[in-house]
């Protein structure tokens, strides 16, 4: 249900993008039915294994973790420069294959779909993206649109039957790559409307966090039948967890995290229907949203988290070379609670590694965000209190409450200065 940034409808500047190489060979890519029942996504005629993470950072990390796929969301992700290069051609290099977003104005806030002047723009802009990218061999799959289904009245036909446009002018440009549209979550009304308005759909890309383990009955409820991707997943999110009594979600630590990424993954893959053709673990890389650790893989200062180390033992079967360290507690009577300003409290983790290495701690204090937006849109930063950490960092230390009253977070992250840490954090509130 989330995403890195708000794409723009580029269609100017495709036009300015550098050619990319004349001779590369394009893939052609089909989802089939097995003898067995089971959907198959198949490249050039062999069952491709989706293991896929949404997100641009750290392809040859990726990569190496035995990733196959990743996720972009608006079609100028393709061009971003990663290692020098444009990211599709990077990923091609490292073996990665892409599904190519393509945004779909939201009509809650983007756009009326009355509008013809919208709705030619739209396709033209799509048209033209397809041809500049069809031919690309790191193409996999179009991501036509991305959670665009938020309007007031989800059985109006507008939008859907705009989709079955958008997917039949990709089809007429490229019948070698199939499309994929992006839902946040299920629903009967959707997904009937998907069945009455939008036949072209090659394969439902659904978004979902804290039930993602099962969405395989949750498409049962729908009576869905064909082909899906869990298209993100990750820790729950903060509409899904307990609040404070001030209204803060409490985020999952990073142990539950593991668990969350893992059983999403498996849940999805163990359809017993066949359904599922593959998962996109969410973010590969790191963003605010509710706080700077919420829904990153790695942490704000680059290093990898035990997720990632999680899910490469899911994708490659291995454990990597170095493991990041694990918090196993965090204790402090300043958890969950109202506390008077400019008072101590003590704070004290436990950490674990594999490999022995030796640890740094690094505490914080840090505002509770108010910039909070629907969607996954771009957040602020909340700032870092100075001065509320008394002496060295260390596994114990002690904290002092900002004397401004208002609600705060006490981090904690744990590196191994080896390239892995983790994070876990607690809400307080200061009050006189």
């Amino acid at each position: 249900m989330r995403r890195l940034l708000l794409p723009a409808l580029l269609l100017l500047s495709l036009a300015s993008l550098p050619s990319l190489d004349a001779t590369a060979q394009p893939a052609h890519v089909t989802v089939e039915r097995t003898a067995t029942g089971r959907w198959e996504l198949r490249r050039d005629g062999q069952a491709f294994p989706l293991r896929g993470v949404g997100g641009f950072d750290r392809l040859e990390l990726a990569a190496a973790s035995g990733v196959t796929a990743i996720r972009t969301w608006g079609i100028e992700d393709l061009e971003k420069p990663v290692d020098g290069k444009p990211l599709i051609d990077r990923a091609h290099e490292l073996g990665l294959a892409v599904v190519a977003g393509l945004w779909v104005a939201h009509p809650f806030y983007q756009g009326d779909y009355s509008s013809p002047e919208l709705l030619e723009r739209q396709r033209a802009e799509v048209r033209a993206a397809v041809r500049k990218y069809r031919d690309h061999p790191a193409l996999l799959l179009w991501g036509l649109g991305n959670e665009m289904e938020y309007w007031r009245d989800l059985a109006d036909p507008k939008v859907w039957r705009e989709l079955e446009v958008l997917a039949r002018i990709i089809k007429e440009e490229d019948p070698h790559h199939p499309v994929m549209t992006v839902f946040a979550a299920t629903g009967r009304v959707k997904l009937d409307a998907v069945r009455r308005y939008y036949p072209s759909l090659d394969i439902l890309g659904i978004n979902l966090y804290g039930p993602a383990a099962i969405l395989d009955s949750l498409l049962d409820d729908c009576d869905w039948t064909g082909p899906y991707i869990l298209s993100e997943y990750g820790p729950k999110g903060p509409w899904e967890v307990p609040h404070t009594a001030w209204g803060a979600p409490i985020e999952q630590s990073s142990a539950d995290k593991v668990v969350s990424y893992v059983s999403s993954h498996r849940g999805a893959l163990a359809d017993p229907k066949g359904r599922c053709l593959g998962t996109f673990a969410f973010v590969w890389g790191q963003k605010q949203e509710a706080t700077a650790t919420w829904f990153g893989m790695f942490l704000p200062s680059g290093e990898k988290t035990p997720v990632v180390d999680a899910m490469a033992k899911e994708f490659s079967g291995r454990w990597p070379a170095n493991r990041s360290p694990r918090l196993t507690s965090f204790k402090t009577p300043l958890a969950l609670d109202r506390v008077p300003p400019g008072r101590e409290f003590p704070a004290v983790v436990t950490a674990e590694d594999a490999e022995n290495d030796t640890l740094s701690y690094e505490w914080q204090v840090i505002a509770e965000s108010t910039d909070r937006k629907a969607g996954g849109a771009d957040e602020a930063a909340p700032p870092v209190i100075v001065g509320c950490i008394v002496g060295p960092p260390a596994a114990s230390i002690v904290v002092r409450t900002p004397e401004k009253p208002g609600a705060y977070r006490l981090f904690v992250t744990v590196r191994d200065g080896r390239g892995g840490g983790c994070s876990d954090n607690i809400p307080f509130y200061v009050q006189p």
